[in-house]
């Protein structure tokens, strides 16, 4: 008896977990089918049943230069995640091995500013990289997308670091080993699951921001969430153009994803079992 409810808490676990996994699909199948659809076929209502053109990407490959918005969204996903951590390793090491009163203080307040609307702070800012000449440059919006995704890179590295013995530590500090030492050759080849899980998290929120890529922005350092926003226009959405684009837009990071799911759980759950 004990089994048949065992094995019915499974399938229905399984039925669940299947039809929150379709639910959330759905959206990207959706966008997929409607750019395979003339702009008639994507206005005149719901529909899984395309042309099945792809005259959609051959269009916006030619109205637009997808080239330079891809490379604009490797390099500042790529360069603000690898100045993240460069800056969080030691901010994480800190916190974990020489802990204060004020840690736990600190780290609250570092989340915190991920709850702050980023409207809130838009005028300053805008104001800040107008002044500094940073604006439609890859530098400033990599100094934007480095420090808004700061808190969640150093919270991760931390909760990485605190499950690393602090003996070992210890050790290489009685064998001579200089701070600098004990971070690179001690340290981070012991938490390189978490660290790598870090950094393909963070490379996907990267990718994925908008607000700040669209408003910082205009043709020079746009990246790809810039190259969808394009085709919205005063005439109206064209939504097949827009799906071919979004599509476009996200396929490398979904092949990614997918390629690196493995590390990414491996990563995750890095310390949860001893």
């Amino acid at each position: 008896m004990a089994r048949n409810v065992s094995t019915r808490s499974k399938i229905g676990f399984t039925i669940v977990a299947w039809a929150l996994a379709l639910l959330l699909f759905f959206p990207i199948l959706y966008a997929f089918l409607t750019s395979l659809k003339t702009e008639p076929e994507a206005i005149a209502g719901f529909s899984l049943w395309p042309s099945g053109t792809f005259e959609n990407y051959i269009t916006v490959n030619t109205q637009r230069d997808y080239f330079k918005p891809f490379m604009n969204s490797v390099i500042l996903s790529v360069g603000s995640t690898i100045v993240a951590l460069i800056i969080a390793i030691p901010a994480a090491w800190a916190m974990a091995f020489s802990p204060t009163k004020r840690t736990k203080d600190i780290l609250m307040w570092m989340l915190s500013t991920k709850m702050m609307p980023a409207v809130a702070v838009l005028v300053p800012i805008y104001l800040l990289f107008r002044n500094a000449g940073l604006l439609d440059t890859r530098i400033g919006l990599t100094i934007m997308l480095t420090f808004i995704n700061l808190p969640i890179v150093v919270w991760m590295l931390y909760t990485y670091f605190r499950e690393i013995p602090g003996e070992i530590l210890e050790a290489a500090r009685m064998d001579g080993a200089s701070l600098w030492n004990e971070i690179v050759y001690v340290l981070t080849p012991m938490a390189i699951p978490g660290i790598a899980s870090t950094l393909l998290l963070n490379i996907i929120l990267a990718w994925n921001e908008s607000f700040w890529t669209i408003r910082l922005t205009t043709t020079n350092a746009a990246p790809l969430t810039a190259f969808i926003a394009s085709f919205s226009s005063p005439q109206g959405l064209f939504w097949a153009k827009l799906s071919a684009a979004s599509m476009m837009a996200i396929a490398p990071i979904l092949v990614l994803g997918w390629f690196s799911q493995k590390q990414l759980v491996r990563g995750l759950t890095f310390g949860a079992v001893k």
